[in-house]
């Protein structure tokens, strides 16, 4: 629930971001290297500009990328992987190698060269180039996952009635991975974000487009840590960690979620005590015996053995 917060709160404003934003984020003022105050809430960089409308302008275009990066690469990963595991045979082990070759093609390399031969780095485009190199992963995942599916007593059963290859894949196979294919969006998410902002970092793509990683770049390019200016890249710094953090929180409830092991069960140490409960062999409780074993033994000898 907190991580859905976070991700919700950066969501609303990456929406009206631009609409509160207090000023223009590239316009230009006298205030030069101010700290905060009750005129500029986050300081102003060398040039007078407002840097908490830099963030809030910039949080549209990585939420764009990420959520458009996510689509894409989620929607590959899901027609490869789901069709290899499923069909098997020739077909499973050509989409298998093309995966393998985008798992081991270094994929922030591959970006950079990408986006940086193309003419205009848009948003867009930039979740394009990022969504090509991501989808692999999640690819193999479901691959596996759809061949321990396709024998189940209920696949089996479909295909004694005569349904059809893609009924089966959406109606019986789909729905089985629903929550692997939300942790692998989650995933790839994380991921396109931090590319983005990587991306931007480095200058790769347009410094004219703000986001989180283009104030980084200017406030890396003017030395604002030597200049003691902790103002300019703190914020948009807090900001990464936060809705990275909200995305790991989510990713760690869908695991919880596909996973009843990782489940807590909401029993404490002193009701589990009360209870009787001694240990926990793997995930299931063993209850402390009243009696030792042998009745012959003594009861303070089997005290100390059981302990």
């Amino acid at each position: 629930m907190t991580g859905l917060v976070l991700l919700a709160v950066f969501t609303v404003l990456a929406v009206i971001g631009s609409w509160i934003s207090p000023y223009d984020p590239s316009a230009l003022s006298a205030a030069t290297m101010s700290p905060p105050s009750a005129q500029h809430w986050l300081g102003t960089t060398n040039l007078g500009q407002d840097i908490l409308s830099q963030i809030l302008v910039g949080t549209r275009g990585v939420m764009i990328v990420g959520l458009a990066a996510g689509i894409i690469a989620t929607a590959l990963a899901v027609i490869i992987g789901v069709t290899a595991g499923f069909i098997g045979g020739v077909g499973d082990e050509l989409l298998s190698a093309l995966s393998n070759i985008f798992l081991v093609i270094p994929a922030l390399p591959l970006i950079i060269i990408i986006a940086g031969q193309l003419p205009s780095s848009g948003e867009l485009t930039v979740a394009f180039v990022i969504s090509i190199t991501g989808w692999a992963w999640g690819s193999r995942i479901l691959r596996a996952q759809t061949l321990s599916l396709r024998r189940r007593d209920f696949v089996e059963a479909a295909r004694a009635n005569g349904e059809s290859l893609w009924r089966i894949v959406i109606f019986e196979i789909l729905p089985n991975l629903t929550a692997i294919i939300a942790s692998s969006f989650v995933g790839t998410v994380t991921f396109a974000i931090l590319s983005e902002i990587t991306l931007a970092f480095i200058g790769v793509t347009s410094i004219s487009n703000w986001n989180w990683g283009t104030i980084l770049f200017w406030a890396q390019s003017n030395q604002a840590l030597a200049r003691g200016a902790w103002w300019w890249f703190v914020p948009a710094g807090m900001c990464i960690a936060l809705l990275g953090m909200a995305l790991s929180l989510i990713n760690f409830g869908i695991d919880e979620f596909v996973n009843p092991r990782l489940r807590n069960t909401g029993q404490n140490a002193r009701t589990m005590r009360r209870r009787g409960i001694r240990a926990r062999i793997g995930f299931t409780p063993v209850a402390r015996s009243a009696q030792p074993a042998d009745p012959a033994q003594p009861a303070g000898r089997g005290r100390k053995d059981e302990a």
